[in-house]
Order: C-alpha cells, then structure tokens, then sequence
C-alpha cells in the first residue's frame, strides 16, 4: 500500500469522468474544511493481508490527524502511486471498513466516489505535516 496524506484547508472535489465501467452513476460535488485526505493506492499484494494493511493505514491516518489537529478525515482512492493494483472489489471492501473503524473512534470520515476521476480542488498549508507519504 502507498499512503500519501495531505492536510488541507480546503478540499473539494467533483465527479469528472468513470474510470471504473462498473461504478454506480454518481454525479456530485463537495467540499471540505480543515480535513485530512488520504490518498491511498491499494496494491495486489495487500489483498493478501487485508487486515494488516488496514490497521497499520487507520493508525498512520489517525496520528497524522493528531498531528494536525483535525477530526476529519477523507478517503480517497488514489491508484497512481504504483503500477500494481489491487481489485476494485477488495479496495472497496478496504475503504468501507476503514471508514467505520475511524467513525467508531470519534472521527468525521467520507470517501469520495469510488471509481472516477474528479476534479479536485486542494488548498494545503506549507508545513512539513501538511504532507506525509507511508509504503507499507
């Protein structure tokens, strides 16, 4: 897994294009205020320790939202950090349970919309945990 977070003032995102032939049709626009986004790119290899990956991801998206001080955190499917990928089905199984592992520990948590390009609006501040990267 690749991990790249970034903390932002603003972000905002909206549907552009599917990428994923089998996502649902989704058109929709949103913005965020002093939230954590995860960029996270699910590679094959972690499918075959779904559990593992995800805790060592709740924990590294959990201390960086301490460190930035922020209960808000996005998930966003982000597969161009590697050319290995893991399977839509089992990346969304992923991101599903990560977001009520970390709504159940008190945090504010939304995923964008699974399968598409979007426009991305990104507003992040220039300090050094404004931007963090992790390979697990």
């Amino acid at each position: 897994m690749k991990l790249l977070i970034i903390y932002a003032d603003k972000f905002g995102y909206k549907t552009s294009k599917k990428g994923l032939e089998e996502a649902e049709n989704i058109s929709e626009e949103k913005e965020f205020q002093n939230c954590l986004v995860g960029f996270i790119h699910f590679e094959e290899k972690d499918e075959e320790n779904l559990s593992a990956v995800e805790t060592k991801m709740i924990k590294q998206l959990k201390w960086a939202a301490r460190k930035n001080e922020t209960n808000k955190i996005i998930l966003h499917s982000f597969a161009h950090l590697s050319p290995s990928k893991g399977s839509p089905e089992k990346t969304k199984e992923l991101f599903n349970s990560a977001e009520q592992r970390l709504k159940n520990a008190d945090y504010e948590v939304s995923q964008t919309p699974f399968g598409y390009f979007l426009d991305l609006d990104v507003k992040a501040p220039g300090y050094s945990f404004a931007r963090l990267f992790k390979e697990f």
